[in-house]
């Protein structure tokens, strides 16, 4: 295979060979188990680097690399570490990078937005990216059948612990009917916060494959990660999810239950 190759999707059977003969960086996780099929690949490579700004995840390997939760998202770090070792970044490239860091802030409005995200935003800008460009991408490209799904979410919602909290459920019944895909769920989860009073949103999904998937999000102190954790996933201190093996009104009874303990926490 030529070594200057870009592999665009992974397929065992042609590209099993190359771990244990190559190194292997990872781009915004520091956890084997989120790679998919290639988690064996990972495990069998000859070394591992890491870009990455999520929770640690109690337990997990612990790769050599650029691990930091303050940073706002992997793309800031990695804009940071092309401009430290004087990398030109390319137009498309540049586009993809501000994305990453538009999306992981919520357009420079969460908590870890700080100075050093704003100044990798400024250099894409100079290298020809306009945030018109992506923000339409973002937050004025989606299908009718989204915004169905989200009136179905809506619908749905409970809320809890003195109404701090917001619950949505949505069924494989929910996505027949709306006509949507389970990608289509992006970002309803943080429709509940906009109120005054609801600090932790939590979203839960059923999937094709019979998991239960579950996204959180919070504002403030609340550290949805640690709760995430509890249940074998991760992510961030104000966005974080994982999968759930129970039903989901069982989902639904453990995880409002970890909620309130961290409500009531430090």
């Amino acid at each position: 295979m030529d070594p200057q190759q870009i592999i665009e999707q992974w397929n065992d059977d042609q590209h099993g060979g190359l771990p244990e003969q190559t190194g292997m960086i990872l781009l915004d996780t520091a956890d084997a188990d989120n790679t998919g099929v290639m988690k064996d690949a990972v495990c069998r490579a000859k070394d591992v680097w890491v870009i990455d700004h999520h929770e640690p995840k109690p337990g997990a390997v612990v790769y050599a690399g650029i691990s930091d939760p303050s940073a706002a998202s992997a793309s800031e770090l990695t804009v940071a570490l092309a401009e430290a070792l004087k990398t030109p970044i390319d137009p498309q490239a540049a586009f993809a990078a501000y994305i990453g860091i538009a999306y992981d802030t919520g357009f420079f409005a969460y908590p870890k937005t700080g100075p050093r995200t704003l100044r990798a935003a400024l250099l894409l800008l100079e290298y020809g990216v306009e945030p018109n460009e992506v923000y339409r991408l973002l937050q004025e490209n989606t299908s009718v059948g989204k915004l169905r799904l989200q009136q179905r979410a809506i619908a749905s919602m409970t809320l809890h612990c003195e109404n701090k909290v917001a619950v949505q459920i949505l069924r494989l019944d929910d996505f027949t009917a709306a006509g949507a895909l389970p990608e289509d769920t992006d970002g309803l989860v943080n429709f509940p916060l906009k109120t005054r009073e609801i600090v932790v949103s939590l979203m839960i999904k059923e999937s094709q494959d019979g998991k239960i998937r579950c996204s959180l999000r919070s504002k403030g102190a609340v550290n949805v990660a640690k709760i995430a954790q509890e249940f074998h996933g991760g992510g961030h201190v104000n966005a974080s999810g994982f999968k759930s093996k129970l039903n989901i009104e069982q989902t639904l009874a453990a995880a409002l239950a970890k909620i309130a303990e961290h409500l009531d926490g430090p």
